[in-house]
């Protein structure tokens, strides 16, 4: 496997992010400022700096806790759980002197990540835009798309009363606000192009191999580090192409912009990514000068490294029920970098399929939900525009997994196959009112005898199944639903919401 261009076994430590030392005055960590949102249900940390040894009380919601910070002068202590209310409060935090944080609210709080389709702005998409003046007790922390080879320990950014610039994620917040009656606030962190490695602390190379060489070459890697620095030295902001080198790279991106993040008590992490792991099927591909951005996991791959993250973060956050409500990626009809140029609707192509079959993997976790949006998006752009309905499906998952709301929030999803005569029975969970949209017989599916030669299946709705058949197959034995590109689907259950793509094949 071909490494990073340029190696040099010599030990460099850079730091791009420069942070003062043990301040000798009461700090809080940058996520405690005016404005923002704690999490309702759950212990809240609160953490930041002083002097060493110094004594610190927090006050808070007729709470008083107190700590002592360390001799490196960081301190935390927990609030007990909180209520939610939108009725404004403030935090004092004292020792040899005080800060006060105004303006605070208990509610639900989310951080928002992901590459391009997660940073996808509200003025993007009219419909979402449309919101805005009916938002209310929606707000939001953007943090700052920058880079660092350490784990930093504040994230840049401030909380603000106003709904976050992501579509996808203010689409989230509005709907769930509407729905829970509480305050939502919206961490938002999410870079354009970025990888899942990008988002990966450095120690999860101790259980995933291909992740160790890629970060092992990474540090030796003299000549990107110089170009790192000086692009990031830059005082007057850096250009189109240095914006994607930067948010390119592995690792660099969780660091400055993730780890700050944690402890922060939330309910869970809204992740719309996945396309830049799309180049390859399988393995990580060996680069050059010009793809050395696809050094990445490739989509069969991709869903065990998601439940490795997954699990990873709550390791952080130290929280084993933190929630992930993962975006399906939507229709699009290119293929990966062996052949780009594909039939979207075909159930065999190297397509988003094979991404969305290791994206739903998530669920074999606990506390854990895949919005499906294989009934959206667009043939030829990858950035596709019909982010309302993500908004919604979003909204109800998070609804009835944390809020515990009696609402319908997914799609049909494949319970088993039946065999009978020439014809496979499909019976599903959350099928009650199956139905089509355009209330003509369901497409997408595709059947295969054990030749695995697939042919579209003529297929009916009877009760709560689908009857698969074809002529010209007499032992059916397996199935593919909406497993392409961009495929053309109509099968909904009664809440409108459309089943998820599947295979029982196990090639």
């Amino acid at each position: 496997m071909m490494k990073y261009l340029l190696k040099v076994s010599v030990t460099f430590v850079l730091v791009l992010i420069i942070t003062p030392g043990y301040s000798q005055s009461l700090q809080p960590s940058t996520l405690f400022s005016n404005n923002m949102v704690l999490q309702q249900g759950m212990d809240v940390p609160v953490w930041g700096t002083a002097a060493p040894n110094e004594k610190i009380t927090v006050s808070f919601a007729n709470q008083i806790k107190t700590t002592t910070a360390n001799n490196e002068g960081k301190w935390m202590l927990k609030l007990s759980p909180l209520k939610a209310t939108k009725i404004p409060t403030d935090m004092v935090i004292s020792g040899s002197t005080e800060v006060k944080i105004s303006n605070i609210v208990v509610g639900e709080v989310w951080i928002c990540s992901g590459q391009s389709n997660m940073q996808f702005n509200v003025n993007q998409v009219p419909e979402i835009k449309a919101l805005i003046p009916f938002a209310n007790n929606i707000r939001s922390f953007e943090v700052k798309r920058t880079v660092s080879y350490n784990e930093e320990e504040n994230a840049i950014g401030k909380w603000k009363t106003t709904h976050p610039s992501s579509a996808v994620a203010f689409g989230f917040a509005y709907f769930l606000e509407s729905i829970g009656d509480v305050p939502v606030g919206i961490i938002h962190a999410s870079w354009g192009s970025s990888s899942i490695e990008a988002w990966m602390p450095k120690d999860m190379g101790n259980n995933l191999p291909y992740f160790k060489t890629i970060m092992n070459d990474f540090d030796a890697d003299i000549e990107t580090r110089k170009k790192i620095e000086k692009i990031t030295s830059k005082t007057n902001g850096w250009s189109q192409k240095e914006d994607i080198f930067l948010r390119r790279q592995p690792n660099i991106l969780y660091n400055a912009m993730m780890k700050p993040l944690a402890p922060f008590a939330c309910r869970g992490l809204v992740w719309y990514q996945g396309e830049r792991n799309t180049r390859y099927l399988s393995g990580v591909p060996e680069v050059d000068d010009k793809t050395w951005f696809h050094r990445v996991i490739g989509m069969k791959e991709y869903g065990d490294v998601l439940k490795q993250w997954i699990k990873r973060y709550r390791k952080e956050w130290n929280n084993d029920k933190m929630f992930f409500n993962i975006v399906m990626l939507p229709g699009y009809g290119k293929g990966t970098a062996k052949k780009p140029e594909i039939d979207p609707e075909s159930p065999t192509e190297e397509s988003f399929a094979w991404l969305r079959e290791s994206q739903l993997k998530a669920l074999d976790l606990p506390y854990t939900a895949v919005a499906n949006t294989i009934d959206l998006g667009d043939v030829k752009n990858i950035h596709p525009t019909d982010k309302y309905p993500i908004g919604q499906r979003l909204a109800l998952l998070g609804a009835k997994n944390t809020l515990n709301k009696d609402v319908v929030a997914e799609g049909p999803m494949l319970k088993n196959i039946e065999q009978k005569t020439n014809t496979l029975i499909v019976y599903f969970k959350n099928s009650q009112g199956l139905k089509t949209t355009d209330k003509k017989a369901p497409t997408g599916f595709w059947i295969a005898d054990a030749s695995l030669n697939w042919k579209k299946a003529e297929a009916k709705i009877e009760n709560e199944t689908v009857i698969l058949s074809n002529k010209d197959i007499k032992n059916p034995l397996y199935v593919r639903y909406a497993f392409a590109g961009k495929p053309t689907v109509n099968l909904v259950n009664g809440a409108n919401l459309p089943a998820y793509p599947f295979r029982t094949d196990k090639n």
